[in-house]
């Protein structure tokens, strides 16, 4: 993934003025009563029973217990087009059609996205599982297994109007949503402008060393939180993030600890993977790059979202000086990494 000519981050010179958070409270009106009025609207009747799930950026409810037990999925307003959606849906299809451990949505008269009121919605099937315990045997090679099945299905087309993976977005324009953020405190901005330049060059870098690679459609998200097990082993769920991009961005984030740990994951997750799909060893440069992304990009999004009354909730510590402070020193660190990255020590 390369990409010329790379555009600078504004200077806080350019800026005349900090931007406020927006989205100040899109769910308001979604009260109890509503999500269950919005399934009954598509026939769900259900118990009455409505458990709200753990979501920040959307608002995701439980439809009754156990078996037989809808997920209800409200989307953020004007974060994807109805387009955007249905090729999340229709991935969803495709890989639950492979036999697939996929949440895929529930089809109504050939329709996956409704509406009800101001409210865009969807929804799935409960899928029953646990949080994953990866240190148990052959965990990590069955993990690997359905990741790559999952690429195959990725390559055999492309999105035409999800996002794209890509430095500029995730990036550059998440750093520079932060600069004009009211949150960052004043005093810290020559240094996170500083800190986010120089870890950015060193992520181009990479990039650009690594030269062009095969990209498809991913997951995007892949993180243990988005994971369930079951007796028949991973349940991916929630597509939300899903883009073009390349194999290790669903990969990386399913490694931790020390570099011993890291190499003792990374060869059982291949042991699984390599059995249904090719893995091209130039991605290993990208775990650090691909870590910085999200670090700059989380922060961004939180700092984006913080006029909804979920995020403050969520991240108290996010509006204290401290913590930029703690962030700042990390993006330094990082840069650090990306020079030294524990799969590529010998």
């Amino acid at each position: 993934m390369v990409e010329r000519p790379r555009k600078p981050l504004p200077s806080k010179k350019q800026m005349i003025r900090k931007s406020p958070p927006i989205d100040r409270t899109p769910f308001s009106g979604l009260t109890p009563d509503v999500v269950l009025d919005a399934a009954a609207s598509l026939g769900f009747e259900g118990d009455g029973i409505l458990f709200p799930l753990n979501s920040y950026e959307n608002r995701v409810y439980q439809l009754g217990r156990g078996e037989g037990a809808l997920v209800l999925k409200f989307y953020r307003p004007a974060r994807w087009t109805d387009a955007q959606i249905g090729e999340e849906h229709a991935f969803a299809a495709e890989l639950a059609g492979a036999d697939l451990p996929v949440a895929a949505p529930v089809a109504i008269a050939g329709d996956t996205l409704f509406r009800f009121r101001e409210f865009r919605f969807a929804a799935f099937p409960w899928q029953r599982g646990r949080a994953p315990e990866l240190d148990a045997p052959d965990s990590r090679a069955i993990l690997g297994r359905s990741l790559a099945r999952i690429h195959q299905v990725g390559a055999v087309r492309a999105f035409a109007v999800r996002a794209r993976f890509t430095i500029e977005r995730l990036g550059r324009q998440a750093a520079a949503q932060v600069l004009a953020s009211e949150l960052l405190p004043e005093a810290l901005e020559d240094r996170y402008e500083e800190a986010t330049g120089q870890l950015l060059e060193r992520v181009q870098q990479e990039f650009d060393a690594v030269g062009t690679l095969s990209e498809l459609r991913i997951h995007g998200d892949c993180h243990l939180g988005n994971v369930l097990w079951n007796e028949r082993g991973p349940v991916f769920v929630d597509l939300d993030d899903c883009v073009t991009g390349p194999r290790m961005q669903d990969l990386w984030m399913l490694l931790a600890g020390s570099a011993d740990d890291q190499h003792r994951q990374w060869a059982e997750l291949m042991e699984g993977y390599s059995q249904f799909a090719s893995f091209d060893a130039r991605e290993l440069r990208l775990i650090e790059p691909l870590r910085a992304l999200r670090m700059l990009h989380h922060v961004s999004w939180v700092a984006h979202r913080w006029g909804d009354p979920a995020f403050p909730r969520a991240f108290p510590w996010f509006a204290q000086a401290r913590f930029w402070e703690g962030h700042i020193g990390d993006l330094v660190e990082q840069a650090g990494a990306i020079d030294d990255p524990p799969l590529l020590r010998v």
